[in-house]
């Protein structure tokens, strides 16, 4: 079992598969700890498998796995968590905008914080992207009175435990910080590197994202209310320690 997993989901992004698994070993080859990367394929319907399987034959270390329906981002995400069962977990996006050399500084927070989410702060995307991710926090830290900068930053590091009591459901990886502080966790936010897209195109829009967002908004409000916090439990059986 290796001691860290990095997940990357991927939908029709060939292009990017093997640039990102060669930048992936790169910065992990000082890594004394043993790792896996876990790359995802969400149905893609262009080459993407068939460089998963290239990848993987490449180096051991590499693993795909592949949904027979395409799912979205949340679900690939998902199952590659579920997939691996590594102590310490990394996500990134798999279109290369995310860098992946951020993830051993941000593994390295975890001896004190337990999540650690990534906020780009020179962001290489359109204004029209600039600024609906604007509006959605503004609407996020007044329905759900959490402020996170940047929840939609998929550069992330964390400890498996941070999961204990969440479900998978269509809208979780951008809300993934926000429920992990909820259930007593501590996160922290750190600027990170975030680039142009070289190749392939993106899978997200202002309209594909306003209502499904607005939808998961009101759900997630809903359940940060009526969530059981945690509770510290003493056992009659158990002799105190």
């Amino acid at each position: 079992m290796p001691d860290i997993a990095i997940v990357v989901p991927l939908f029709n992004e060939a292009e990017n598969v093997k640039p990102l698994v060669d930048e992936l070993r790169r910065v992990f080859a000082a890594e004394t700890r043993s790792w896996e990367i876990v790359l995802v394929d969400d149905a893609s319907q262009d080459r993407t498998w068939p460089e998963i399987l290239a990848a993987q034959s490449a180096d051991s270390r590499v693993r795909g796995l592949r949904h027979a329906q395409n799912r979205g981002q949340s679900a690939a995400v998902w199952t590659g968590i579920a997939g691996s069962e590594a102590p310490f977990l990394c996500t990134l996006d798999g279109d290369l905008q995310n860098d992946p050399a951020e993830l051993p500084k941000m593994l390295g927070m975890l001896s004190a914080v337990d999540f650690v989410c990534g906020h780009r702060v020179q962001r290489q995307d359109s204004l029209v992207r600039k600024v609906s991710s604007r509006i959605a926090r503004a609407a996020r830290k007044a329905a759900l009175r959490a402020d996170f900068a940047d929840t939609g930053c998929a550069l992330r590091a964390f400890k498996r435990e941070c999961l204990r009591g969440l479900f998978p459901f269509n809208g979780l990886h951008r809300f993934l910080p926000i429920l992990v502080a909820g259930g007593g966790f501590v996160c922290r936010e750190v600027p990170v590197n975030h680039r142009p897209r070289v190749a392939g195109v993106s899978k997200y829009g202002v309209w594909n994202r306003l209502g499904r967002g607005i939808h998961d908004l009101i759900g997630v409000a809903w359940y940060q209310r009526r969530r059981i916090a945690h509770v510290t439990i003493e056992d009659s059986r158990r002799e105190p320690k």
